[in-house]
């Protein structure tokens, strides 16, 4: 959530009065002198008044000293570190927002940092990205605001300090936010004297914060405010998911992704009314999946193995989420569910993954309706028949992936796929390996997005020329093309993506040339596989580079 500085400076008032009594011996202005006066007043008001003139008295601050002085403290305990591979994916454009922190400034307009405007306390602090380095100690002078409503201190990096039971001192906080920072240890129990707490995320600091069931039983009964609650890779092994039912009834987000819960769902999640966000991914939990969720607008239980969809459920919940946007069900046993029940799903839905769920049958033929989809994720079912021609009419997709296996006989025609790659503009992720495209003419592929970042065509049957300018694509990431026999071209030594990771063309007869430092030219490369497939100027039947053995 953002915050936002405010000030406002003191006015500094004047009563001007030119004339004089007659006994004081003064002789009566003139016009001039008197202009010359009022212009010499109100320029010293206004220099006086200005918070951006260097004559700016620090008695006019709104920022009370001491907290201006606890906030510097704060900064010079950390370093400003310039990259991170966390905040690259997270904090697309990572800022130090320290670094506008000056002494002898008014702190209430240095950058993340809000005041109250009548009391000048500091009530609000986002550091969000801003790059810091260094150990969050329970000395840290932080600790010393004790007005602070709102703090967020998420993705920089702690050094695995642990979470400090100091935090349960800021009475007044209602919002909290400390993920991705690289913090460590358990989630100590003076959170849950967090009484006025709306929203708290913990999550992303990849298990290396755990919390134990006392501590949670706490957080869950204290914490009666609480709306959001995202502790996403916190270690949850030792709580029970029933004990999740001790929440507020007010909760409009749950997030517990890769907390390794196991056991029963609760069977009665529907007293959550207000419910919007409930994402349970990658834990082992098992049961029936609850459908009564009247506001529910993202579900994720994807990566639960032992969790089995049932056709009458999987019917009642589809018709009961109508306000439903995301749906995140992949490995979870659906097999029994016809995949024309899908029809029943939110139009307004926008992602949909269900991969390695045992789908089998054709695919829906009316998949046009889903307007607003992005991405949709069907990857190792096991669908027959071919890919409807009203996929074309998805044209918001980001990402599509239907790639099956070597026993699957899904099939893609030339023409439903020339219309798929002219309408599908905004792809930007496409994997359809082992699809049958065996009728497809490579150079069709020409029509893809220019923003393509990824295409996995493996064992597609493809045959013939495979254009030169996709291995040009400035945005291309990922490139897959192997087990395609019958694909012929020439690999290019130069003008290639820089961002270019991963390459497969094993088993094709694609020309390659390992001359003209090629493989130095590829400067994000991971992963290469070239075996079997037309490698010039070398006797090298195979070639595969990793990130470990090339770097």
């Amino acid at each position: 959530m953002p915050f936002f500085s405010s000030h406002l400076p003191f006015p500094v008032n004047y009563t001007l009065n030119p004339v004089r009594p007659a006994n004081m011996g003064f002789s009566p202005l003139s016009l001039s002198q008197y202009l010359s006066f009022f212009l010499l007043v109100f320029h010293f008001q206004s220099t006086i008044s200005s918070p951006l003139s260097s004559n700016y008295s620090s008695s006019s601050h709104l920022c009370a000293h001491r907290q201006s002085l606890s906030l510097l403290q704060f900064k010079q305990s950390f370093f400003i570190q310039n990259s991170s591979a966390l905040w690259e994916y997270y904090c697309p454009h990572p800022f130090p927002k320290t670094e506008s922190w000056k002494e002898g400034t008014d702190c209430c307009l240095w950058d993340g940092v809000s005041c109250d405007l009548k009391t000048g306390h500091v009530t609000a602090l986002d550091l969000s990205c801003s790059m810091l380095y260094g150990t969050l100690l329970p000395n840290n002078s932080l600790f010393s605001l004790h007005h602070l409503q709102q703090l967020d201190l998420s993705f920089n990096d702690f050094n695995s300090s642990h979470i400090s039971s100091r935090f349960g001192q800021f009475s007044n906080l209602t919002h909290l936010n400390l993920s991705g920072s690289d913090l460590a240890g358990q989630v100590p129990s003076e959170i849950s004297h967090l009484s006025k707490m709306v929203s708290l995320d913990l999550s992303w600091n990849y298990d290396l914060v755990s919390v134990e069931p006392i501590s949670f039983d706490k957080l869950v009964r204290n914490l009666t405010k609480l709306r959001e609650l995202h502790l996403s890779w916190v270690n949850m092994s030792l709580v029970v998911p029933d004990s999740l039912m001790n929440l507020s009834s007010s909760l409009s987000s749950l997030k517990l992704n890769y907390c390794r819960l196991q056991g029963k769902l609760p069977s009665s999640m529907g007293k959550f009314k207000h419910l919007q966000y409930l994402r349970l991914g990658g834990n082992n939990l098992s049961g029936p999946i609850p459908y009564d969720f009247d506001e529910l607008v993202s579900f994720d239980l994807s990566w639960n193995n032992y969790l089995n969809l049932e056709p009458i459920s999987f019917d009642k919940f589809v018709r009961n989420l109508t306000k439903l946007r995301e749906l995140h069900l992949s490995w979870v046993n659906m097999s029994l569910v016809v995949p024309d029940s899908l029809m029943n799903l939110s139009s307004s839905l926008s992602s949909l993954r269900l991969d390695h769920c045992g789908l089998q049958g054709k695919l829906p033929s009316s998949m046009g309706k889903f307007k607003h989809l992005q991405y949709l994720d069907l990857v190792g079912n096991n669908f027959v028949g071919s890919i409807p021609y009203d996929f074309d009419q998805l044209t918001e997709l980001v990402s599509l992936s239907l790639s099956g296996n070597e026993n699957d006989y899904l099939s893609l025609g030339p023409i439903c796929f020339d219309k798929l790659v002219q309408n599908l503009t905004q792809l930007r992720e496409l994997a359809l390996d082992y699809v049958n495209m065996s009728l497809v003419a490579p150079n069709s592929l020409t029509n893809l997005s220019s923003s393509l970042s990824s295409l996995s065509l493996g064992g597609c049957g493809l045959q013939g020329k495979f254009p030169g300018n996709i291995f040009l694509l400035p945005n291309l990431e990922s490139l897959d093309l192997s087990y395609n026999e019958g694909l012929t071209g020439s690999f290019p030594s130069s003008n290639l993506s820089n961002v270019l990771s991963l390459l497969d063309l094993s088993n094709t007869r694609i020309s390659v040339y390992l001359e003209n430092d090629l493989i130095s030219n590829l400067k994000s490369l991971e992963y290469m596989s070239l075996c079997n497939c037309n490698i010039i100027s070398s006797d090298l039947p195979c070639l595969v580079i990793s990130h470990s053995s090339h770097f």
